[in-house]
């Protein structure tokens, strides 16, 4: 049997070192300016899967803003997390690193840490009642149906955050839905799939650029 290469002892300690650095880096304050956090819902560890549809935004929008490279694990909200700017406001963006029923776990701590109201967090996640690739954009309202969104509306003590729903359809027979949002996108799907995190990702930024431009509250 082969064995497994693991680098020197100084090197995992200065790439754990380096990983705590890039953490710290986004607490800290930046230039004045408004501050959103942008949350994708999702499962850890399962990537491709039309419930975790919301941590693929994500790395769309970490690629559009030029900060892909810059997650960073942090173990206080147990997620990923990398900022980035976007005109004079910040952006967190976070990817729990817990399941999706424990979500909101993560996201309320990130929120405390920043110090940001309901109404200053985005969550991005599935839709199961719009078809693949419908798009919609609302401010507050109920979880629907959906355990990732409960959940943050549970920790948050608030149901006011903007949402942007990305439609995954749903399946004809009820008994095959937890089946469904399991699974992966089928290979028709998948090629549908890059323009749909194209255009969830221009809708986020444009929505957060006109909110950056007026009042605080979440108008």
């Amino acid at each position: 049997m082969g064995t497994t290469c693991r680098p020197p002892p100084r090197l995992r300690r200065a790439g754990r070192l380096l990983r705590r650095a890039m953490s710290g880096c986004v607490w800290e304050l930046g230039p004045p300016g408004k501050r959103w956090l942008v949350a994708g819902l999702g499962n850890p560890g399962l990537p491709g899967t039309r419930h975790s549809v919301g941590m693929a935004v994500l790395g769309q929008l970490a690629r559009r803003l030029g900060v892909a490279e810059r997650w960073a694990r942090d173990r206080r909200c147990a997620a990923d997390l990398a900022r980035a700017a976007l005109g004079d406001a910040q952006l967190v963006l976070l990817r729990p690193r817990r399941l999706m029923n424990a979500n909101g776990r993560s996201v309320a701590r990130a929120a405390e840490l920043l110090g940001l109201t309901a109404e200053e967090v985005y969550l991005v996640h599935d839709d199961l009642d719009k078809p693949l690739g419908k798009l919609a954009l609302k401010l507050g309202g109920s979880a629907r149906g959906h355990n990732g969104v409960r959940s943050c509306i549970s920790c948050l003590n608030s149901n006011a955050m903007p949402r942007l729903r990305v439609g995954i359809g749903r399946p004809t027979h009820p008994n095959a839905v937890q089946a469904h949002v399991l699974g992966r996108f089928s290979p028709s799907e998948q090629e549908l799939l890059p323009p749909v995190l194209e255009r969830a990702t221009d809708l986020l930024l444009d929505h957060i650029r006109e909110r950056s431009q007026g009042p605080w509250s979440g108008t």
